[in-house]
């Protein structure tokens, strides 16, 4: 069964899940991966989730805030014995809860064309395609994505 807890981005397991995430975005980014990866840092993300397959960390998700009423979704990984068990769903679905409690109207995201099994996610799961934001406008490789909850 899995678990979701939710903590901040000083969990030793997150940290680990986004080492993972990092290393198979430098593979499918190509070139492009020092653009995007600048956008990706760690420094105090007080609201990330953590799924749990038993005692083993399996995924990770996070928001921040972006603007009042909007939560960015950030850091969406699950590791390869993990996927396509409904556990990106589920973790979208408690960073959605969680953005609501905290007031917040609105999800947001970017991810990559590459990235065919997110934009699926996203889609599956009510996300609109939305023009480009800050520093993802004119990204050729970017695709974003909002819900309004």
């Amino acid at each position: 069964m899995i678990e979701l807890i939710r903590t901040d981005s000083d969990n030793p397991d997150f940290i680990d899940l986004v080492r993972q995430l990092d290393a198979y975005l430098a593979v499918t980014d190509g070139d492009d991966h020092s653009f995007y990866s600048q956008y990706n840092k760690l420094d105090k993300i007080r609201h990330v989730v953590l799924a749990y397959d038993g005692e083993t960390p399996v995924g990770c998700g996070a928001i921040k805030a972006f603007a009042a009423d909007t939560m960015e979704v950030k850091r969406m990984y699950v590791s390869p014995g993990g996927r396509n068990k409904g556990i990106a769903t589920k973790l979208l679905a408690e960073l959605e809860k969680w953005a609501a409690e905290l007031s917040s109207k609105r999800c947001i995201l970017e991810t990559g064309k590459r990235q065919r099994e997110a934009v699926e996610l996203y889609k599956k799961n009510n996300y609109q395609i939305i023009p480009n934001y800050g520093q993802y406008a004119g990204v050729e490789n970017s695709v974003c994505f909002e819900k309004i909850l």
